[in-house]
């Protein structure tokens, strides 16, 4: 057994029996194919290099040879490599994925000029209707030269993915795995949610106390940003409305920030709610919210009293103005026999199509144990980490 096969699908199976073929250019990033290689395996895919003249110069072909465990195409032969892979047949590859790509080698995709491995497997590609991805890197003023910026144009008009780039500074460099990881799963996955668009609500609240302190609770945010990826994944659109949590948002997501409960519901008369298809609501809102005072309160009093009022409730108001969306609500309780009846209560009272409850030891966790509660089912239990609950979660509502 080579050692590619020995992580074949340890992260996920989203990518099982997927077959892709990565194409390689002369560019320093392509160092950091080999990562690229190893995390489409470790998600199921079969993957099988090819390679240009120029990026042999960076990177030796045994490093794709081991990381993948199918010897690098280099030249072609008379067996055809290009159509046999991307061409009409049988069995071809399900993406060529061209990672990084030039913009020579770019500019010679959208002229259909094949002088290399990659770019010949491009044309066979491009013409047998198999989807190609290109991951751009360059300096940014090659980026900026009109031709390049209109043979770029060119590859998306001929259906094309484009990822990237990530401008920092001068250099308009090859986007992190991870983004190229989220693509490929959007391209090849079962794109059950495309065409719906999805709000998802998350993070804490801060509700200001005075002018310098506020009221929060210890919600990462972890599970809407989970919740995101995946429905992005499937193919939806997303909008992900974030308060002040600590989990980074992968860039294809559209996000808008928010503090406060109140700033919520400024956020909902601005938005036409009704236009999502499916709404869920993780976020921990404050229940309660202080009458902020003015300035600083002075320090060293021997006693203060804090004053608090119910906050609104954002689930009525969000069925209000969305009356034909799935709207899924979050519960969270100190104890399961406490949370199970709320919930269920939750669930009876309120007019939402589901309830994910769980209790509060997973604030700020990697993992949690969650139930699902709908009206059409009985409740379903779920253990794991966050990515695999908000896939579940997910499922749930597609039902």
């Amino acid at each position: 057994m080579h050692p590619a096969d020995e992580i074949r699908g340890e992260k996920s199976k989203k990518l099982l029996n997927k077959r892709i073929v990565v194409g390689v250019t002369g560019s320093i990033a392509a160092v950091e194919t080999i990562r690229l290689c190893r995390e489409l395996i470790r998600h199921g895919a079969e993957v099988y290099p090819v390679m240009t003249t120029a990026a042999m110069n960076i990177l030796h072909p045994d490093s794709l040879w081991f990381a993948t465990g199918n010897k690098p195409i280099i030249e072609l032969t008379g067996a055809t490599e290009h159509v046999m892979f991307c061409g009409k047949v049988k069995n071809p590859v399900d993406l060529l994925l061209i990672s990084p790509c030039t913009a020579n080698t770019l500019s010679k995709i959208a002229l259909g000029i094949d002088d290399t491995p990659v770019t010949t497997f491009a044309t066979t590609a491009i013409g047998s209707g198999i989807p190609v991805m290109i991951v751009p890197a360059m300096h940014v003023s090659m980026l900026r030269h009109e031709y390049v910026k209109n043979n770029l144009q060119a590859c998306k008009n001929q259906g094309v993915i484009v990822a990237g780039p990530r401008i920092e500074g001068n250099k308009a460099k090859m986007i992190n795995p991870d983004e190229i990881l989220l693509q490929v799963f959007r391209l090849l996955g079962k794109n059950d949610l495309a065409h719906k668009k999805v709000l998802i609500i998350g993070g804490p609240t801060t509700e200001a106390v005075d002018d310098i302190r506020v009221l929060t609770n210890r919600s990462s945010g972890k599970t809407a940003v989970f919740l995101a990826r995946n429905a992005f994944e499937r193919g939806a659109y997303i909008e992900l409305w974030y308060g002040p949590g600590s989990e980074p948002v992968p860039p294809y997501v559209i996000v808008k920030r928010f503090d406060s409960t109140g700033d919520i519901l400024q956020m909902l008369k601005k938005k036409s709610i009704g236009d999502f298809d499916i709404i869920l609501v993780c976020a921990a809102i404050a229940d309660y919210i202080p009458k902020k005072q003015a300035g600083k309160i002075p320090s060293g009093k021997q006693e203060f009293v804090l004053k608090l009022s119910p906050a609104p409730k954002i689930i009525k108001e969000l069925r209000r103005l969305a009356p034909s969306s799935v709207i899924v609500a979050f519960k969270a309780e100190e104890k399961k026999k406490i949370l199970m009846e709320k919930a269920s209560a939750f669930l009876k009272n309120n007019k939402v199509d589901m309830v994910v409850a769980n209790t509060v030891s997973g604030f700020g966790d990697k993992g949690n144990e969650i139930w699902i509660m709908s009206k059409k089912a009985k409740p379903i239990c779920v253990r794991g980490d966050k990515q695999l609950l908000a896939e579940k979660i997910l499922d749930e509502v597609k039902k």
